[in-house]
């Protein structure tokens, strides 16, 4: 490994790490001049629009023996990015007699309850009903 002696000092070698920290990834957004609407606005855009699901919602689904159309699959996105614009953080999405617990910000069905399970919900700041 060779190494390179054309820096001058570390804070040469700083400043030359903050400078490409900015540039890469993506844009600074301060040197853009973007207002805060802009912003948030490419932060939502940049979210994925189909829904993960975790391991526990995986299992209550094979558990409850719950299976999804594609029709149903697509309300369920729709309701998501719905809450999303609402601003809504833990949503549950009813979706016919299912309801489904998803983190918004992760965009992440956290669980599923079928109609047999138990009605009390908690931990949620709004509900979309598909």
């Amino acid at each position: 490994m060779q190494i390179n002696n054309s820096f001058a000092s570390i804070e040469e070698m700083t400043n030359l790490a903050l400078k490409n920290k900015q540039t890469q990834g993506g844009a600074n957004i301060k040197s853009q001049g973007m207002d805060f609407r802009s912003v948030l606005e490419l932060q939502r855009q940049a979210r994925p629009t189909e829904l993960a699901f975790s391991k526990h919602a995986n299992e209550r689904l094979v558990n409850r023996n719950i299976s999804l159309s594609n029709e149903q699959m697509e309300r369920l996105n729709e309701a998501a990015a719905l809450a999303d614009s609402k601003g809504i953080k833990e949503s549950l999405v009813m979706v016919d007699d299912l309801a489904f617990i998803v983190n918004i910000k992760n965009s992440t069905v956290v669980t599923a309850l079928g109609d047999a399970d138990n009605k009390v919900i908690t931990n949620i700041d709004g509900a979309v009903i598909a």
